[in-house]
């Protein structure tokens, strides 16, 4: 006869970490609450929601928030995260400006900052950054080394085989090891890299039209080409962290003139319909534009050569989110970037994708400013953060007994 191996119990330190990290979710969604309300959603009994707060409440993760009155029979505590209790920096650095950001525990911007970056050299960059974020965490009052979890949005991925950050796109030196040293020895070990574009995305999921699609694909077009890909809610990164460089598609529409360098460094996608590809589009049409906005505003004053150069464009674009229609059948794609959210430009690649695509998404203009990425480091990095002070928070439980948690408070 064989043996059943016998089931055991949860632990008691495991339930009730299990309790309180749920009760923490739901504070953190409903913003402000009682424990009647915690009973009704999470279906534990009061008891056990008065338990487990009291705990949360000691560890410094959660406050009362004063009392609910004007209803029938007595009135109920309110509850709700202490936005003290963790910190979530958000920084973007750009080929001309570095931006960041930081926020509470709640999500609130406590301050944030700007700078044109007028240095090639990329370690006095990142120096430049390490300086913003400095002014940043002055402003809000708090030092560096209070920030529970920093996030930087950047062109590129994270190689761990090179531990280096690879197909940086036009960002010369980004790929040093040295980069990510530098802001390792400033940031400490909650620092994360995050590519630019995908933190657009969780941008666009949390403030923007994402909001309303549970998956939806973000497309940039701009100085380069990216996507950032939401897949029921969360970010879709791939196995090697390249899910959406559609930058290397071999897609090709006809802004001639890119050598075989460029498209190996920066893709084909990328080298045929950037920024810079159809300025050199327009050189070579005769136009006298510098930029690609030049180029658009010509073709809207009615200007036959640059009108051309935008319908390459978008016929260039279009087959792109062809692909990933037929691979992915997004209900939503996002366009951003300063291409992407070109006047009409959106209206143009619709009605080219139209003619070649088996099935047409809704496409929308990303209504999202130049915060974007940092909003996106700061999304991310808050559900970073939630998972580390939980995470310590169940840590710090010895069976049998409720143990406080020390948070930093300013």
């Amino acid at each position: 006869m064989t043996d059943i191996p016998q089931a055991q119990a949860a632990r008691p330190q495991l339930i009730r970490a299990m309790n309180e990290q749920l009760l923490l979710s739901q504070i953190r969604q409903l913003g402000v609450c009682s424990r009647a309300d915690l009973a009704r959603l999470s279906g534990l009994s009061k008891p056990t929601v008065s338990l487990a707060l009291a705990n949360v409440e000691r560890s410094g993760l959660v406050r009362t928030a004063g009392q609910r009155t004007g209803v029938p029979g007595r009135s109920a505590v309110l509850y709700e995260i202490r936005p003290e209790a963790g910190y979530v920096l958000g920084l973007d650095i750009g080929h001309e400006y570095l931006r960041g950001a930081l926020a509470d525990l709640t999500g609130e911007v406590r301050a944030k900052a700007e700078a044109r970056s007028p240095s090639d050299n990329v370690l006095n960059r990142v120096g430049e950054l390490i300086k913003l974020a400095d002014g940043i965490c002055a402003v809000a009052g708090i030092g560096r080394e209070q920030v529970t979890q920093t996030v930087l949005g950047c062109p590129g991925v994270y190689d761990p085989s090179r531990d280096a950050i690879v197909l940086t796109g036009g960002l010369p030196g980004w790929d040093r090891r040295a980069v990510l040293a530098k802001l390792r020895a400033a940031f400490g070990s909650e620092f994360k890299v995050e590519n630019d574009i995908d933190a657009a995305a969780l941008a666009e999921r949390d403030h923007g039209h994402g909001r309303d699609f549970p998956s939806f694909a973000f497309v940039s077009i701009g100085s380069g080409i990216g996507m950032g890909l939401v897949l029921g809610g969360q970010l879709h990164r791939g196995a090697h962290g390249v899910a959406g460089e559609i930058a290397f598609l071999p897609i090709a529409e006809g802004h001639s003139g890119a050598d075989d360098s460029e498209v190996r460094k920066r893709g084909s996608l990328e080298a045929d319909g950037a920024a810079s590809a159809i300025v050199r589009s327009a050189k070579q049409a005769g136009l006298r534009a510098s930029s690609a906005r030049q180029v658009f505003a010509a073709a809207e004053a009615g200007d036959e050569r640059a009108s051309a150069i935008v319908a390459t464009e978008a016929r260039l674009v279009a087959k792109a989110i062809c692909a990933i229609v037929t691979v992915i059948d997004p209900g939503l794609v996002v366009l951003g970037g300063g291409i992407g959210q070109a006047p009409g430009f959106a209206a143009t690649v619709t009605a080219e994708l139209a003619k070649i695509s088996p099935v047409l998404p809704e496409i929308r203009v990303s209504a999202l400013g130049t915060s974007a990425i940092v909003d996106g480091c700061l999304a991310g990095g808050a559900d970073l953060a939630w998972a580390r002070l939980t995470a310590q928070l169940a840590q710090a439980q010895p069976d049998g007994e409720q143990a406080a948690v020390s948070w930093p408070v300013t």
